[in-house]
């Protein structure tokens, strides 16, 4: 009756665990199933967010080709208008020889108009012509004085006129030039004006361009880092169901070796009651199953870098740092278990994820920046066993193992992280 009794709680207990780990591995595995979904959904809104940035490069490159144009057209304008003012200031140049050579006659003429006044004003002025006709030795004499006269007046006539119109002449070229270089002085610097206005919009487009274009470079990366993060946890999803039929198959094991023991100690107790009829009977003993929750040092070494917050509060450190003490450089793994995923991060460097149950709990430890692994993904593992080398990959500062330690499934927010040190013997 006694061993019927034993063997039911034996059973029940066995039952009762096994419903434990199959409730737990389901809870995890929805827990990743969730996670990978919120990823997803992450993803989809970055791709979004690339599409749009994307459109809006367009559109700015639409902008920049139309400023380009203007620009262009803008330069063109700019060498014509530079050409123009060349052209009119050799014209210039050409006005500035003609108006000299005015000027020289104007001289002279002002000269022998000079001269004519001087004599007439010594001769007596119109007097002397009139002695000059009268004086006259013939008729025929007179006449030739008299047209000599005449011609002597047209010609003073003729010097004042052209003297006048050389005079209007040189005023009226040096307004027109001057105007015609103002206006092509004003028009040049009207486009320079655009001109510097057009660089500064291309400027500030090339600028807006390469913003949206270094933007776009991060949601490509923010969507890498989800897709990293999707085949950390598919992997993980995996590495679960491996410690699920490890669990069970360990738990199995042991109600073998109980049944086992059981038999042995029913045995024994039979023989010593046959020796010794007199003697009571020993109790049987019963003892639960139970696995260490305790993990190993990973690696030989002193912390140089702790759990928590550091550098004032701006950083939070998921794990601990273990720098290397001596020759011994290898990392071995802190409880046995299912590697999970074990590859080259662009963060982690080189690095193992191994989930691990014990006692009816998921971990997962992370080894990383090794120099080079020695397991691959979906290995079995056992305690001690080693894992790599410790090295300097992915974003470090120094040869060192980075270990982290989560309670429950690794995530990209690393909320199940947990101070290794007091689970570490």
């Amino acid at each position: 009756m006694k061993r019927k009794i034993l063997k039911g709680l034996l059973s029940l207990s066995i039952g009762l665990s096994a419903f434990t780990y199959t409730s737990a591995n389901a809870q995890t595995l929805s827990d990743i199933h969730q996670k990978q979904a919120e990823n997803q959904a992450k993803k989809q809104e970055k791709n979004a967010e690339i599409k749009d940035v994307q459109g809006q490069q367009d559109q700015v490159l639409e902008e920049l080709q139309k400023i380009e144009s203007t620009l262009q057209q803008t330069l063109n304008d700019i060498q014509t208008k530079k050409t123009e003012i060349n052209d009119t200031k050799n014209e210039i140049q050409s006005l500035k020889d003609q108006i000299a050579k005015i000027q020289k006659r104007i001289k002279e003429r002002d000269a022998i108009l000079k001269e004519r006044v001087r004599s007439m004003y010594e001769s007596g002025g119109a007097v002397k012509y009139l002695d000059v006709v009268l004086g006259s030795s013939s008729f025929g004499d007179f006449l030739d004085r008299l047209i000599s006269l005449n011609m002597i007046a047209e010609s003073d006539k003729s010097i004042l006129e052209d003297q006048k119109r050389d005079k209007a002449a040189v005023e009226q070229d040096k307004q027109h030039v001057e105007q015609k270089l103002n206006s092509l002085n004003a028009k040049l610097q009207e486009l320079n004006g655009l001109n510097d206005k057009l660089s500064a919009q291309k400027e500030a487009k090339n600028r807006l361009s390469a913003s949206l274009k270094k933007k776009e470079t991060h949601l490509h990366e923010d969507v890498t880092s989800i897709e990293e993060k999707n085949q950390i946890l598919s992997a993980q999803e995996k590495a679960v169901k491996e410690e699920m039929a490890r669990a069970k198959r360990e738990a199995e094991q042991r109600k073998r070796e109980e049944a086992a023991r059981k038999e042995a100690a029913k045995r024994a107790a039979e023989r010593q009651q046959e020796r010794h009829d007199s003697a009571p009977s020993p109790a049987p003993t019963h003892s639960e199953p139970s696995v260490s929750a305790n993990f190993i040092w990973p690696a030989n070494g002193y912390v140089s870098s702790p759990f928590g917050k550091r550098f004032g509060g701006s950083d939070f450190h998921p794990g601990i740092d273990i720098a290397q003490a001596g020759s011994d450089n290898a990392i071995s793994a802190a409880a046995s278990g299912t590697v999970a995923r074990s590859y080259l991060s662009s963060s982690y460097g080189n690095v193992v994820f191994i989930s691990s149950y014990i006692d009816g709990q998921l971990y997962t430890t992370v080894y990383a920046h090794m120099s080079e692994r020695a397991v691959s993904t979906g290995q079995s593992v056992t305690q001690g066993q080693r894992l790599g080398t410790m090295g300097n990959t992915g974003h470090s500062t120094g040869q060192h193992l980075h270990f982290e330690l989560h309670k429950g499934e690794w995530n990209y927010a690393k909320s199940n992280a947990v101070n290794p040190i007091p689970y570490l013997r």
